[in-house]
């Protein structure tokens, strides 16, 4: 991506702060940083480090998540066949043929047809988590129970509950909700979640965030074995180290790391045996 391509894209990210901030606030702070984010400087860097500083600005400037389009560091390619069904205590990963990709909960289960490619229909029971390749011709849609969540692109959470209840949290993108007998429609926007039951349709906000205010180092590793399922160890003499934070709940594994690393100038090496990441 060149670099006006990338000043766009964290303008957009920039103009997601918070309502509570003016428009004058906004530019005021979007102009500092662009200037002392894109200065020309002569010296060598690595890609991802230089995209790691900008979202640590970010960060501390405007509070709000990032968005790159890296792979989980946890993933797993598995090509779906066409029932998928999780048996196990732990998250499956799948990956669809049109290369949309699910994180399927413990006791969940999806089926599709043998189409998929030209009708992107899935029916779903339990919880998953939804990343969509975009495709404007074939719009995806996930059927549960009486709702019908259609998307073109975007990455969404949908949960089934005992009692047969449905609830869709959207993290990026738009949707598009429709429950079976209705002719009401619903669009959601990131950070609202749709939620049925009863034969009653609500919409209501819901934290796409963890924040960390102040908090040791060591709270946010706690949240990445607790999340991601990775060992984290930090050097002795930063576990008082304090952070302030704010990290998208369905941000990438590999991401976090990588901005612990340059805000803290520390080295990590990951282990995928074992399952561990070291801070040094």
């Amino acid at each position: 991506m060149d670099k006006e391509n990338l000043d766009e894209e964290f303008k957009k990210l920039w103009n997601e702060t918070p309502a509570s901030h003016s428009e004058s606030t906004k530019g005021a702070s979007w102009e500092e940083f662009q200037a002392k984010a894109f200065t020309n400087k002569k010296k060598k860097f690595k890609p991802w480090r230089y995209y790691a500083a900008a979202s640590v600005l970010l960060f501390v400037l405007i509070g709000t998540g990032i968005y790159f389009n890296n792979e989980p560091l946890a993933e797993k390619a598995v090509i779906a066949g066409n029932v998928i069904e999780n048996t196990t205590t732990k998250i499956k990963y799948v990956v669809l043929p049109d290369n949309s990709k699910v994180e399927l909960s413990p006791n969940s289960k999806i089926s599709y047809g043998k189409d998929f490619a030209l009708n992107r229909k899935i029916e779903m029971e339990g919880q998953a988590y939804f990343k969509v390749k975009k495709d404007k011709q074939h719009p995806f849609q996930v059927f549960c129970n009486e709702t019908t969540t259609t998307v073109l692109g975007t990455s969404f959470i949908v949960k089934e509950s005992e009692k047969e209840d449905v609830t869709v949290e959207l993290y990026e993108g738009s949707v598009q909700m429709n429950v079976k007998g209705q002719n009401q429609k619903w669009i959601l926007k990131p950070g609202e979640k749709f939620t049925y039951g009863n034969q009653t349709a609500s919409v209501a906000e819901f934290s796409r965030f963890i924040d960390f205010d102040n908090e040791k180092l060591t709270a946010v590793g706690i949240y990445m074995e607790d999340n991601y399922g990775y060992k984290v160890i930090i050097p002795q003499e930063y576990s008082n180290q304090k952070i302030t934070i704010r990290i998208n709940k369905k941000e990438d594994l590999k991401i976090i790391v990588q901005l612990i690393a340059e805000m803290y100038n520390l080295n990590f090496e990951i282990n995928e045996d074992l399952k561990q990441i070291t801070f040094q």
